[in-house]
């Protein structure tokens, strides 16, 4: 199956960084990551955006999103998805982004008809089957989107500059089409991860002393 034009529109809006979910105020850690010095250039934050990718939380919103395409017709099954969503997210700052930014989600897309509240990768995944987006198409472009507001922060961190974070993204997209696709086949219970200093540093990030970020 394919995204028709009129539904690869609507895409491209949801996933776009001008789309109004509050995405530009969060770095997931990566604030902490860049002043301890555990990301320091365009590299490794290539390398610590791919980890995240194929071991971590972002896999999780992958498998999360998948799901809730799969079951948007049916209400009750999409707020579960959302409680275990909220359930492994953590800490508690990142536990509120993906509320938070699925709150915003379901706001703005009032135009086209939302469907109600929920985790942001949840949310974005039952809507976008109600909008005729095909499964694949709406998991790799809220992973593209969450790169690109990733990159977004490191710019605004002096980690690199728009150039360099455009190589960065290039860098990334086979990881980008790997995870999409090995998410495809993946259950509830592949839930979880392995990116332990990515934790830890959204963990460290709510006592850092100066911040430019929520989480």
């Amino acid at each position: 199956m394919t995204t028709d034009s009129a539904a690869l529109l609507r895409l491209l809006a949801f996933a776009s960084p001008a789309f109004p979910t509050g995405g530009f105020a969060y770095s997931q850690g990566l604030e902490w990551a860049v002043e301890s010095g555990a990301v320091t250039t365009p590299a490794a934050l290539t390398a610590w955006l791919a980890d995240t990718l194929t071991h971590g939380s972002t896999r999780t919103d992958a498998i999360l999103l998948r799901h809730a395409h799969r079951a948007h017709a049916d209400a009750s099954a999409v707020q579960n998805l959302t409680d275990l969503a909220a359930a492994t997210t953590w800490p508690s700052e990142r536990q509120a982004e993906t509320l938070a930014q699925g709150a915003a989600f379901a706001a703005a897309t009032q135009a086209w008809g939302a469907i109600g509240q929920g985790a942001y990768p949840v949310v974005f995944g039952a809507f976008a089957a109600t909008q005729g987006v095909t499964e694949d198409d709406a998991t790799l472009g809220y992973l593209a989107a969450w790169a690109s507001a990733q990159i977004s922060a490191a710019i605004r961190l002096s980690l690199c500059g728009q150039s360099a974070g455009l190589r960065v993204l290039a860098a990334l997209e086979p990881t980008l089409i790997a995870t999409a696709a090995t998410t495809t086949t993946a259950t509830l219970d592949d839930l979880g991860g392995a990116c332990f200093l990515a934790d830890i540093a959204a963990m460290r990030h709510e006592t850092q002393y100066a911040r430019l970020f929520r989480s």
